[in-house]
């Protein structure tokens, strides 16, 4: 049995059993991967400051966020085509996410649909939503997500327009594979992946497929989808949205701290510092980058949380010193979905939860709220301008 320590252990597991074009997917940039690559190596930089000789009994990494109680400050991300690295990947994932105690976000560009995943948990996940041109579609949307008992909305708008994936042009990705001869070779070394997907009847789009006008197989979702990201995207369309949901508002893909205050005046009750993973513009600051100086101009005005380039617990203790009230994992998670199903995303909260709670007990702390920058090295981490 492979012995699983830490999040790498899971990615590389992840990469020999899933099919190349999905795991490239999920681990790759845009143009260049500069951005993505920053959104880690920038955690690397800074530094703890370990503490000695004080009470670690009774250590807790209870928190909220978005005023939902959570187990440690960590939720799940939205990602799309979750249940491509593994079948049934959203439903698997937000069952481990349930039991877990920690929230749960669902992408509108996933395979299982909010149906699914509401009929497989007990308690309210989040919903993640893109606007489209098609607001009938968004305002069916928003109500689906409302039948199904979401908690919260988690609205991106860093995907007006399409990053240049460049792995994801070369290897033609799509939901489910194209049969051609390369496809094939490849899913012929991925047996488990085979026999997975042989078993459900979830291989599309299943918030799209059957919901949108005209949209009932995947050549019409191409071309549907195609046209849809709206460009002419403004803060009059998040305050709409904010009033038609009526509920817990997040808003995802902040990078700048104008468009942080423009988050406040709009009424959102969160924000997420994210640059998309580094898979929209190449070239921009890396989250944690950008953390310190979107904290520093929204106060305590709105909660502010933050993704990107979190590979371990002792990433999230960094951004939760500089700021942040909560992260959020994409990649860590899929690769434990990839590599072992629900138990490997299991796998990757408990690897995150035991490195944030020794590392917190390295600094001298008992409470994660508690948690602030002087746990770090002055000088080693970025500052607000």
């Amino acid at each position: 049995m492979t012995i699983i320590t830490c999040i790498e252990d899971l990615r590389v597991l992840a990469q020999k059993r899933v099919p190349r074009m999905f795991y490239d997917y999920a681990d790759a940039g845009s143009w260049t991967e500069s951005t993505y690559r920053a959104n880690t190596s920038d955690f690397s930089a800074i530094k703890f400051r370990q503490r000695v000789a004080v009470n670690l009994e009774n250590r807790t990494l209870a928190s909220t966020m978005a005023g939902q109680a959570v187990s440690m400050p960590v939720a799940l991300a939205p990602t799309g085509l979750t249940g491509m690295q593994h079948a049934d990947g959203e439903i698997l994932a937000a069952r481990a996410a349930e039991a877990f105690g920690v929230p749960f976000t669902l992408s509108t560009m996933s395979i299982c649909s909010i149906e699914d995943v509401a009929a497989h948990t007990t308690k309210p996940f989040w919903f993640q939503l893109y606007v489209m041109k098609d607001r009938e579609f968004i305002n069916r949307l928003i109500d689906r997500a409302k039948a199904a008992r979401c908690s919260a909305l988690v609205l991106t708008l860093d995907l007006q327009v399409l990053g240049q994936r460049h792995k994801d042009i070369r290897n033609g990705l799509s939901a489910p594979p194209k049969p051609t001869l390369a496809n094939l070779i490849n899913l012929a070394t991925k047996p488990r992946w085979c026999m997975g997907m042989l078993g459900t009847r979830r291989r599309s789009f299943g918030n799209i497929v059957g919901h949108a006008t005209s949209v009932s197989d995947m050549s019409s979702l191409s071309s549907w989808t195609s046209q849809q990201f709206d460009l002419s995207l403004s803060w009059k369309d998040v305050e709409w949205i904010k009033q038609r949901w009526g509920g817990k508002l997040i808003i995802k893909g902040i990078m700048d701290a104008e468009d942080a205050r423009h988050c406040v005046e709009a009424g959102a009750d969160a924000l997420i510092v994210s640059n998309h993973g580094g898979r929209q513009l190449d070239g921009a600051d890396s989250s944690i980058g950008a953390l310190p100086a979107i904290v520093e101009a929204v106060g305590k005005e709105i909660e502010v949380h933050m993704d990107g380039g979190i590979r371990s617990g002792q990433d999230v203790i960094k951004a939760l010193a500089l700021g942040a009230k909560g992260v959020y994992i994409g990649r860590p998670f899929l690769y434990g979905l990839g590599a072992m199903g629900e138990q490997g995303v299991t796998r990757c909260l408990e690897i995150i939860r035991n490195e944030l709670d020794l590392t917190m007990a390295f600094c001298g702390l008992r409470d994660v709220a508690l948690v602030d920058k002087n746990i770090l090295l002055p000088g080693s981490y970025p500052q607000r301008p």
